[in-house]
């Protein structure tokens, strides 16, 4: 509509500007040093949504840290729709690898750095300036709820909660979200499905102190060597996962579907070449996009023990982590994966260590249906302001409340998201295209005026 993209054209740079301010808030949900930055941040979602023509924005405390909730409601014969984010961050750690301060964001190459320009800062707040473009023209089409958590870098622990007590408050037609990516924006993409996960941590001990490895080296098991063993013995020679069970329940698609993801435009060449590898890895038998989007993994996402400080220090350690995170594909769930991997891991220790195994966060994964009329809404919305169809594919993520919001509040979920693969999220130099933003900006209002017209 033109009168959408003449208030876009006249504020983008105000548009611009608060992502930017709202970007140099350390909103980190993991690390209880930011606890303050992450209510400040909490309060400036909230005002924004006010600026934006909200009817309404509150503070929701949790036992952990607040949600913000705000909504439009013009009309209650009309569908509603409820866009859920998070403006909590990952920790921007390690600071070294950064070019620029993660919390001090620029613009280079059109690309905006910070730490949650893409996740999901900049894709949120989105949604924000979709409503302000829709109220202030006054041509917002639906009700417009949003729910915006601080805690999904952590889990979204507190989450289910605040949906059982508020089903009513959160009542809805459908969820909207854009937290995940395209395959690019010359070829844009509409993902449905996304991974469940199961985060765990485990420790392995050895003798009760750290010993002098030249003393006691070869007569005392060290738990690092241990531990790397045992984690080697999880994958066999074909990079299958070896836990007794796992796959039980895996969901395999037919060879039409394995087709049809594979048609997404792909080239393995330029992959490596922005990933700076020589070769990819991964379950033999199936291809990059099949690995990342429908088959499910266990990696090793941090490993530590003994003297990892300047120099040397001859130590043979008494104690040794590593945080492990399985990705899942439908009909397996998180509390299953974590019974086999606790009781596979504690199985295959030996006995001159002792093992503890902790979970700390898990979530489902997600098919969502493409023959709905909200992801009618949402194609036809990227093919209004793309001017192409939009190609389905699979997500490697987990957006773990996404199967709460069917289990708890009954109601699917579109992922109408603008980030791209190569954005560093959970990285250093994490990026968002200033034109992805405003692409985003763009769509999302078509998403409202579709679904209104096609829900009659």
């Amino acid at each position: 509509m033109q009168v959408w993209n003449d208030y876009l054209s006249q504020n983008k740079q105000r548009f611009l500007d608060e992502l930017l301010d709202l970007l140099r808030i350390p909103s980190v949900s993991a690390d209880s040093k930011y606890k303050g930055d992450v209510a400040r941040c909490a309060e400036a979602v909230k005002q924004a949504m006010l600026d934006a023509g909200a009817d309404k924005a509150e503070i929701c405390p949790t036992s952990g840290h607040p949600i913000v909730y705000g909504e439009k409601m013009i009309d209650p014969s009309l569908p509603t729709v409820l866009v859920y984010g998070h403006y909590d961050v990952q920790p921007p750690d390690p600071l070294e690898l950064w070019h620029s301060g993660p919390f001090e964001p620029v613009i280079k190459d059109e690309k905006i750095y910070a730490r949650g320009a893409c996740d999901d800062k900049g894709q949120m707040f989105m949604h924000v300036k979709a409503l302000e473009m829709m109220t202030k023209t006054n041509t917002l089409p639906c009700n417009v709820k949003l729910m915006i958590e601080g805690e999904e870098e952590v889990g979204s622990s507190n989450l289910g909660k605040f949906l059982e007590d508020n089903k009513e408050k959160l009542k809805a037609d459908i969820v909207l979200i854009s937290d995940t990516s395209m395959i690019s924006m010359e070829h844009p993409s509409l993902e449905t499905g996304l991974r469940g996960l199961a985060y765990m941590e485990v420790e392995v001990t050895g003798p009760n102190r750290d010993l002098h490895s030249g003393v006691y080296g070869g007569a005392v098991a060290n738990p690092v060597n241990i531990l790397c063993k045992m984690i080697a013995s999880l994958h066999d020679e074909n990079n299958h996962i070896t836990i007794p069970g796992f796959y039980d329940k895996v969901q395999s698609l037919g060879d039409a579907d394995r087709k049809a993801l594979n048609e997404a435009p792909f080239d393995l060449s330029d992959y490596k070449k922005d990933l700076g590898v020589n070769e990819v890895w991964g379950e033999k038998g199936y291809t990059t996009l099949e690995r990342t989007g429908i088959r499910p993994t266990l990696d090793v996402n941090g490993i530590w023990g003994g003297y990892t400080g300047e120099g040397a220090k001859t130590v043979l350690p008494s104690k040794a982590n590593a945080k492990i995170s399985m990705r899942l594909v439908p009909n397996q769930t998180s509390d299953e994966i974590t019974e086999l991997f606790t009781k596979h891991f504690q199985s295959i220790a030996p006995d001159y260590v002792t093992v503890k195994v902790s979970a700390h966060h898990g979530g489902e994964p997600v098919v969502t249906p493409t023959d709905s009329v909200a992801y009618k809404a949402a194609a036809k919305a990227i093919q209004t302001s793309f001017g192409k169809d939009p190609i389905p594919t699979r997500g490697g993520g987990s957006i773990p409340i996404v199967a709460l919001f069917e289990s708890v509040l009954g109601l699917k979920t579109v992922l109408l998201g603008f980030g791209l693969d190569n954005d560093n999220i959970h990285s250093p130099n994490e990026k968002y295209d200033v034109f992805n933003y405003f692409k985003g900006i763009e769509t999302i209002p078509y998403f409202h005026k579709y679904f209104a017209e096609m829900s009659k």
